[in-house]
């Protein structure tokens, strides 16, 4: 017997992203309003480069949740926009790391801001403990399906 309290449709579309769609969507907006021709797949990426530069493809995988066609097509499209290149790895030639170039460096500091932007716009007269509890409980849900 379930004993969730939201007919089934109802609560996969929550879990399955109904919050972070308008989340992705809003974010998309201010960073066109801002003049910035990034996309949300592509600063997922370029976030996880900011906090470690220099990832093989793999991890970027693995950190985004993405397969690796999906990546590479971003890096392909970020390497056009010349914000990342792609470099051997030293130790493995099979392997390519992902660096930042300067111009995605320069990217860095007004993403982010519109980001926080926009999660205080989502988070309007949501409480401190409620995000807490979302976080507990989409925890216990990845954690289930692991």
């Amino acid at each position: 017997m379930s004993n969730n309290q939201f007919k089934r449709g109802e609560l996969y579309s929550v879990i399955n992203g109904m919050a972070s769609t308008a989340v992705a969507r809003r974010l998309q907006k201010n960073f066109r309003l801002a003049g910035l021709e990034i996309t949300i797949e592509q600063w997922s990426v370029l976030y996880h480069l900011w906090k470690q530069d220099g990832l093989s493809q793999q991890e970027l995988c693995n950190r985004t949740f993405r397969d690796k066609p999906s990546i590479t097509r971003l890096l392909d499209n970020l390497e056009k926009q010349k914000l990342v290149k792609r470099m051997p790895s030293k130790d493995d030639r099979r392997i390519n790391l992902v660096c930042l170039t300067e111009p995605a460096k320069l990217l860095q500091d007004k993403t982010i801001e519109l980001a926080n932007q926009t999660m205080d716009e989502a988070l309007v007269g949501v409480g401190k403990n409620e995000i807490e509890i979302v976080k507990q409980v989409f925890q216990k849900v990845y954690d289930n399906l692991l």
